[in-house]
């Protein structure tokens, strides 16, 4: 494996018949920058994944009350977030996938409020670069229904008490005007110094954006060359109302409007059907699947096979959580490697797809090169107990790696994880400080608790009746 032009799964020139380990390892070192420390003997060195969608959680969802439910019953869990320094909160996320091997990510901003967008995206910037990995910077933004689809928030008041509807109602968000929330981004974007880092629009869902807003973004990501990351068709509640308010489809609507392009990706396509997929395959969108999120949010299994099957490029995303709540995007890898293996002799979900998937396709949708940066692992603690030595080192990662068996990282030539840890980041101080910091939140979260159970209620209420 001496390059990465003709092979992206690793392992396939490294497995000639005839070649000893230590040789096949000799040829690894001419991937790794210039000047880095030669791996040991039985290390693998190969193209770093990306993470291709996520949205920076530095508090973890769970550690903030967040207990998985079906999506729209969990949404009203993320009110508990604490409120802390955004460069805090990302500079944990970013520093826990970077330690994982992950060389860069799509991170979905989660702030509504446009006022605070240019200065926070600006702190989550300097928190990837201080960490030193690349990302793509998805601006959120919406402007419809609110809380519940097909109506908004006056939709869950019949099953809310009237106190907690008293209360509830003083937090309902209110929206910037579509013009402004384009401007926005394009604050951030003209505000951006740091070259690892592209700024894309970042629609929310079609279920949380007017028309206009839609038809704006499309304008102007054609006007500006600018990528859009989307959450889309997630859950059986959002194919429902979506069927409704687009008789034609919504992936029909937005390939009318110019919306589907190669500069779109979209996350999730859970409820995706066929003719959906090949039309998003033809106008060369990607997607993002998110597969342990969709189980812990009971989705379901996106139809990602066939999709592929169909020419759909696609990559993988942790959205904030993975299998074991850990954002390792190895073990990520091993839950789509298995859900989509099929049941035929053959396998066509190969393994060769899924790494040129987290390797390329996710790098495109981060909007960084491919092949830039490296990871070493840990090969010979992957097979220290094999008795044979010329097993794919694919099919090994695939049922073994871990991120702890990340040994270095090399982003950009810079190596910015080192034996395991971060080169230029105290991960744990700055994560002691981070719920230092969460915990001083405490007082108002418990207030907020009951609120965010009757939301949860009242929302699982009323999706009940559809």
């Amino acid at each position: 494996m001496t390059s990465f032009e003709n092979e992206t799964v690793p392992g396939r020139l490294l497995n000639q018949p005839g070649r000893s380990k230590a040789d096949r390892v000799a040829d690894l070192q001419p991937l790794l920058p210039k000047g880095a420390v030669a791996p040991a003997t039985g290390d693998l060195v190969m193209a770093a994944p990306f993470n291709a969608h996520d949205h920076g959680y530095g508090v973890r969802t769970l550690d903030f009350g967040g207990i998985d439910d079906a999506l729209e019953a969990w949404i009203p869990s993320l009110r508990l977030r604490p409120r802390t320094d955004p460069y805090l909160e990302t500079l944990v996320a970013f520093g826990r996938m970077a330690k994982g091997g992950i060389a860069g990510a799509i991170h979905c901003h989660n702030s509504l409020n446009v006022d605070r967008m240019v200065d926070e995206a600006l702190a989550v910037i300097r928190a990837a670069g201080d960490v030193g990995m690349r990302l793509g910077l998805s601006c959120p933004m919406l402007d419809f229904d609110a809380w519940a689809y097909d109506g908004g928030p006056e939709r869950l008041k019949p099953f809310l008490s009237q106190a907690d509807w008293g209360d509830l109602s003083q937090t309902i968000p209110r929206y910037a005007p579509v013009e402004a929330q384009i401007a926005a981004v394009d604050a951030v974007a003209a505000a951006n110094i740091n070259s690892l880092v592209t700024v894309q629009y970042g629609p929310i869902g079609p279920q949380w954006c007017s028309n206009a807003l839609l038809e704006r973004i499309a304008e102007a990501s054609a006007l500006n060359d600018r990528r859009i990351h989307m959450h889309l068709l997630e859950s059986p509640r959002q194919r429902h109302w979506l069927d409704r308010r687009f008789p034609q489809g919504v992936v029909t609507y937005l390939d009318e409007i110019g919306f589907l392009s190669p500069r779109l990706a979209v996350a999730h396509g859970v409820q995706l059907r066929p003719d959906e997929y090949e039309l998003l395959a033809q106008r060369g969108v990607q997607l993002a699947s998110n597969p342990s999120a969709n189980l812990r949010l009971r989705s379901g299994i996106a139809p990602l096979r066939e999709a592929v099957a169909r020419g759909l490029w696609f990559g993988i995303g942790l959205d904030g959580t993975g299998m074991d709540d850990d954002q390792d995007l190895w073990r990520e890898m091993r839950v789509a490697y298995l859900l989509h293996g099929g049941r035929e002799l053959t396998r066509g979900f190969t393994a060769e797809g899924l790494f040129n998937a987290v390797t390329s396709t996710a790098a495109h949708i981060v909007g960084a090169p491919e092949g830039r940066d490296q990871v070493v692992i840990d090969y010979t603690g992957l097979t220290k107990d094999s008795l044979f030595g010329d097993v794919d080192e694919a099919e090994v990662l695939l049922v073994r790696m871990t991120a702890g068996h990340v040994r270095a990282l090399y982003v950009e030539e810079r190596e910015i994880v080192a034996n395991g840890k971060l080169v230029s980041v105290d991960f744990e101080a700055a994560r002691r400080e981070l719920m230092d910091q969460a915990r001083a939140d405490l007082p108002r979260l418990q207030q907020e608790r009951g609120r965010s159970r009757a939301l949860a209620e009242a929302t699982r209420a009323y999706y009940a009746g559809w």
